[in-house]
This record gives structure tokens, sequence and C-alpha cells, in this order.
């Protein structure tokens, strides 16, 4: 039997002698991904039940995700729910009972197709937001942005919710490109990750690029950055800003 109650999962059969050791890692992904979610409220990311997180359980060829439509200060690590990468609920698992995220389709996909992906995020933040309506990308005109993005924050096709649709555009517009944020036309931001606070960290850095350039605007025309200091500036901040040794980076460089 898989521990966390569920059955082993197809394709991902686990070693009896590791079987401990999976289920530590599937409680400790559960009990990041429901702290996480407070993030976005305490940003401002999300309103209502609106939004998700989604972390993958290192080493297994699964992942845990917000349950559909359960209201933030509701959320805890028994309530999120552990799903395949192919999006299904596993059976017996601790959280079962609920329905995931009406996103799971599209977390899942990125999964499948993105293997250094370790989280994802979903939020309807308003300025983020605004430019997906317009269809527009954020043009990268700050320097935080170039760190923190290595360019634009690109626009992904419009996609309606359901299916693994979305995923397929989030994969389509990212997979090549710097930016671990994605606007939906029309419909919001998807970020990604190393971990589930990594894609959380790329959400609130996202809706900060988006409110700042949009302000700009209102002056004026937003002045460019070249695309080889862009290219500097994001390699810094990639490898070079911060403490090496926490395998964090927080906020802007300074």
């Amino acid at each position: 039997m898989m521990p966390d109650r569920s059955a082993p999962v197809s394709g991902a059969p686990t070693p009896p002698g590791d079987i401990s050791d999976l289920s530590a890692r599937i409680r400790a992904t559960r009990a990041e991904v429901a702290r996480l979610h407070g993030d976005l409220v305490r940003y401002g990311l999300v309103v209502w039940t609106a939004g998700n997180i989604s972390g993958r359980v290192p080493g297994a060829d699964l992942f845990v995700i917000k349950p559909s439509g359960v209201g933030y200060d509701e959320l805890a690590p028994e309530n999120m729910v552990l799903c395949d990468l192919d999006g299904n609920v596993v059976g017996g698992s601790e959280g079962s009972e609920y329905s995931p995220s009406s996103d799971t389709a599209a977390h899942a996909y990125v999964y499948r197709n993105m293997p250094g992906v370790g989280g994802v995020v979903h939020t309807h933040s308003t300025y983020a937001t605004a430019w997906a309506a317009r269809g527009e990308p954020v043009p990268c005109v700050i320097t935080g942005m170039a760190d923190e993005f290595g360019g634009e924050i690109p626009v992904g096709p419009f996609a309606v919710i359901g299916d693994d649709t979305i995923g397929r555009g989030v994969v389509a517009t990212l997979s090549g490109h710097r930016s671990r944020a994605v606007l939906m036309k029309n419909h919001g931001v998807f970020t990604i990750g190393t971990d589930a606070r990594d894609a959380v960290k790329a959400a609130v850095m996202c809706e900060d690029a988006a409110r700042t350039v949009h302000i700009a605007r209102q002056g004026g025309e937003v002045a460019p950055i070249a695309p080889d200091v862009v290219s500097q500036l994001h390699d810094r901040y990639q490898n070079v800003y911060g403490q090496r040794n926490s395998g964090d980076s927080e906020g802007a460089a300074s």
C-alpha cells in the first residue's frame, strides 16, 4: 500500500524501504502548499476562493493542490488534495473526499511537460490580470523585472477552464522563455517555480511589476532597457545575488 492511505500510483512504484520517506514528503508538501495559500491573501493576489497553488511531491509522480471552492481561512494540510500527474485524485488519500481545484488538469499538464517545475500558482491579481484583459505583455522597463523575469512577462493564448488547454498554453508560452510568469489572455496569471514557494514569489513579483509599469505609463512613454543589459541583470540576480547557501533570493536586487 502507498503511504498517506493511498494505493500505489501507476507508473510510480515505491520500493518498500522508501514508503515512510515518501509519506513524510507528502506530508511536508501538504503543509507547505496549505501555508503558502496564506501568502496569496497577504500580498493581495486573490479574492474570495479564487486562485490556487500546487506543489510537486519531490521524487514522486504526485502533486498536492488546493481543494475547489474552499475558503482560504479553511485551508489546512489535511484538506489539500493529492493527485497523480494525470490530474486524478489518489483514492483513499487524506483529502480525497474533496474535489480538487478546477485548474487541476492545467497544473498536471505543466508538471508532465516541464519536469523541472516543482510548483504552480494561479491568481487573478488585479494589475497583472488587467494586462491579460488587454492581451498585452508587460514590457521589461524596470531592473526588477530584468532580475526576476529576464525580459517581458508574456501573454499566453485564451483558453477555457476545465481541461488541460490552459496548461498547454502555459507550457507553450514559457518553454524556452526566461519568464516564470505568463498572462493568460482574458483570464489571469500562471507562474511556475522550482518549488511552490518559488512559484508564489514569481506571482508576487509579477503583480508588483504589472502595477509599477501601469503607473509609469500614466505619466507617459516608458523607457526600454537594452536587451543585453536585461541579460546581464538577469544573470547577476540568478547567479550572484543573495546568500548562495540559502538557495533563495528575496525581493528585488539591492
